[in-house]
């Protein structure tokens, strides 16, 4: 039996830690194809928990890419990732800002043509440079340095962006909520993690100066209601002027219904109706007190509780359903399972109050 260890740091000010380690032995990359076996057979398979922060980023670009090949051109589909466990010491942004750079930097390399064989490239070139650096200092016997090796301190400087080609290739794009967390990711997201030279940021809301003519996929990363109506007019214009070349356009943890902003009334139903709805969930992940939420498409919704007992996985596999449960019913799989309630299944209803909450905990999730 594979075990699985996982350890995610909740966040910058805890030292609280969760480790997943599935019990059941499945293999991700193979159940990640479309290619074999009946929609029935796949949709019966549960979903594994990954093993770490990075190889969950690479199954959501793994599945991402498998989902382009069989949506065709203009798919839509969502991603989900939360390991907050209802910590709310930052925001959905920046509680997931590690991931999307992981995830990025994964899909650029699975979708792009071109991308890997040039990063591959660069850290070849940067190993030559420290070699050559390192010969001609020791050869260096003026205190005034060449040209040569200021030459070769820039090159490393700029983690080889300088010896670089201007890109001709595709391009992806990522939509942050505003300008100024654009602004931020120009500025961090650097190549020395993530392959930027085929990587485009922009905002949603205020004038789109951008050329997105080379553009092949766009995210939109942690869009609030606020933005739903740009978000929305921007992804209906992208699908018309790139409809023979925009492959997806993914959603990461997306809030556009909000009480305050579009409500839960018309606007809201009507907003879900014509963007929400149609995103197929290629990948979920979010921790519980207890355990965790996870889905990989085609896979199953699993939801997976910690087991001391378990001395090889930590990990035990309590429920799998081809559908995300709400929160209220998540918990109720956990009641029964540890016998503080009766089969979920078999009741025919949670109350009224219940059945409140299960509307509003699932209109605030979407």
């Amino acid at each position: 039996m594979v075990v699985w260890n996982m350890m995610l740091m909740m966040n910058e000010k805890t030292t609280t830690v969760m480790g997943f380690a599935p019990a059941a032995v499945i293999s991700r990359r193979s159940v990640s194809s479309f290619s074999t076996g009946s929609t029935s057979s796949r949709m019966a398979i549960p979903t594994d928990l990954p093993d770490s922060l990075e190889d969950a980023a690479e199954i959501a670009a793994l599945s991402t890419k498998d989902f382009a090949a069989v949506s065709g051109l203009n798919g839509r589909c969502r991603v989900d990732f939360d390991t907050s466990v209802g910590d709310e010491t930052y925001t959905t942004l920046k509680a997931s800002t590690e991931f999307m750079q992981k995830y990025v930097s994964a899909l650029i390399y699975a979708m792009v043509p071109g991308a890997l064989e040039r990063t591959q490239d660069r850290i070849m070139t940067l190993s030559q440079t420290r070699i050559e650096l390192q010969t001609a200092l020791a050869e260096e016997e003026s205190e005034e340095e060449s040209d040569r090796v200021n030459e070769l301190k820039q090159i490393l400087a700029s983690h080889g962006a300088s010896t670089l080609k201007e890109w001709e290739g595709p391009k992806i794009r990522v939509y942050f909520p505003d300008e100024g967390s654009a602004a931020l990711a120009r500025r961090d997201w650097t190549l020395e993690f993530i392959p930027t030279f085929c990587l485009e940021f922009s905002s949603c809301g205020g004038i789109q100066w951008q050329d997105i003519s080379k553009d092949i996929v766009h995210l939109y990363f942690c869009p609030k209601a606020s933005e739903s109506e740009f978000v929305e007019e921007a992804l209906n214009t992208a699908e018309v002027k790139l409809a023979d070349q925009l492959k997806l356009s993914i959603f990461v943890n997306p809030n556009l219904v909000d009480m305050g902003v579009t409500g839960f009334g018309m606007a809201g139903r009507m907003l879900r109706e014509r963007l929400i709805d149609n995103l197929v969930p290629i990948y979920y992940l979010r921790t519980l007190p207890w355990g965790a939420l996870t889905r990989l498409y085609p896979n199953q919704f699993t939801v997976w509780q910690e087991d001391t007992d378990n001395e090889e996985t930590g990990y035990r596999m309590i429920k799998s359903m081809d559908r995300l449960p709400s929160n209220p019913e998540v918990e109720d799989i956990y009641d029964f399972e540890n016998g503080n309630a009766d089969d979920p299944s078999q009741q025919k209803g949670f109350g009224l109050l219940d059945a409140i909450g299960d509307f509003v905990l699932g209109m605030t999730r979407l």
